[in-house]
């Protein structure tokens, strides 16, 4: 048994399994005799106070505010080594997965703005559509194995770490309330701390972690969300220390955050965030405007618009193709990138925040759940039927 579990650990598809299974395992809950008490766990009160610094939240807030910072925190550094190291070091290899995020952010806000533009309410949620969940697309993708191109994962993974960082930048620009200049000034300071600490070859990661809670706490009672501090932590973390033999900060740091991102952080988001009654729930719902704009934003909005940034890009000639890859493992990649999930639940909670938009909260959930569900099989199909077409050894025949 502890075997099987071992293995089922080491599978490249058991974040994504677990992360479904929260999200399922909270929709049956919500609406089973356990609702109350459901909520009753969700909205239980976590009370942190040290001196004249007071936090009150509810967990659910605790959840998305704290563990999604450590989440955010992990894009960072993800970010910040594809800049130095990665699929994004050059101009010549980030410009194709920077077209292709882009085009994968505005066509799908386009869509939704078509259907949602008469009602301002609704509009708030223009971004919802525009996210990718990495988690669940490289997990689908995991299930062809040696039959997908390394290329086309290297492609996907620097696609969704730049769609990631996009999101970064909505969520401080056009979620944020009520600032208070003195928090802000407080995490402006510790953001130039942790950047001094960088300059002068402070290796450990002690000393950063500190002052990046100052920051965490500082931007929460800011007005800008939490989670940005998590990105701004992650950036200033060194990748390499020079004239140093340790190890690379960064590289410790990412990888012992990640198995916690996806085995815990992840899923205690899902199951604290994907627990939708269905009571009211009808069929006609799903026609109203706003899940109709984020169902079509996902299912037709990104693999169109990250196939035409992708062709315009290339025809233009400021990006090139990925070497072992035709345009056809684009188009198919670019369906499963429909699947938000993760990152649309959490646009979702910002744009319709309060207790007065629980039923756009619900509503939008339910349309997030079916787009990504169908971006994932549709997107499965299209890439099944691509690599029998294409098979891997042809294409890498062609790079040598």
């Amino acid at each position: 048994m502890n075997k099987k579990l071992v293995d089922f650990f080491q599978l490249d598809t058991a974040p994504g399994i677990i992360l479904i299974a929260s999200a399922f395992l909270a929709l049956i809950i919500a609406n089973s005799p356990l609702a109350p008490f459901y909520l009753a766990l969700l909205d239980t009160p976590i009370h942190f106070k040290v001196g004249s610094l007071d936090i009150e939240k509810n967990l659910l807030l605790w959840i998305n505010d704290g563990l999604m910072a450590i989440f955010f925190l992990l894009i960072g550094l993800e970010v910040k080594r594809e800049l130095i190291q990665g699929a994004l070091r050059t101009r010549s290899r980030a410009m194709f997965p920077v077209a292709a995020a882009i085009g994968g952010m505005i066509v799908p806000i386009l869509f939704f703005a078509v259907f949602n533009y008469e009602d301002s309410q609704a509009m708030q949620g223009w971004a919802i559509p525009a996210a990718t969940d990495i988690a669940f697309t490289l997990g689908v993708l995991a299930l062809f194995g040696k039959q997908s191109p390394v290329s086309l994962k290297v492609f996907l993974l620097a696609l969704a770490v730049i769609d990631d960082l996009g999101a970064v930048i909505i969520i401080a620009l056009f979620f944020s309330s009520d600032l208070s200049v003195i928090a802000l000034s407080i995490a402006v300071l510790a953001s130039a701390t942790l950047f001094y600490m960088n300059a002068k070859g402070v290796a450990r990661l002690t000393g950063y972690l500190l002052v990046g809670a100052v920051l965490w706490v500082a931007v929460l009672k800011s007005g800008v969300h939490a989670t940005v501090a998590g990105v701004i932590l992650g950036f200033a973390i060194p990748l390499r220390i020079k004239h140093h033999r340790v190890r690379s900060p960064l590289r410790y740091l990412e990888h012992g955050i990640h198995p916690w991102s996806s085995y815990l952080i992840l899923p205690a988001f899902a199951f604290a965030n994907s627990g939708v009654p269905l009571d009211n729930f009808s069929l006609g719902l799903l026609l109203e405007p706003l899940p109709l704009g984020i169902t079509l934003g996902l299912l037709l909005g990104k693999p169109i618009g990250i196939s035409l940034a992708c062709f315009i890009s290339i025809r233009i000639g400021i990006a090139s193709l990925p070497k072992g890859l035709h345009f056809a493992h684009i188009m198919a990649a670019s369906i499963l990138c429909g699947i938000g999930f993760t990152m649309s639940i959490f646009i979702t909670t910002l744009a319709f925040p309060g207790t007065d938009n629980h039923a756009l909260v619900d509503l939008s959930r339910i349309a997030i759940f079916i787009g990504s569900f169908l971006a994932s099989v549709l997107g499965y199909m299209a890439l099944k039927q691509t690599f029998e077409r294409i098979p891997r050894h042809s294409t890498e025949a062609e790079q040598t």
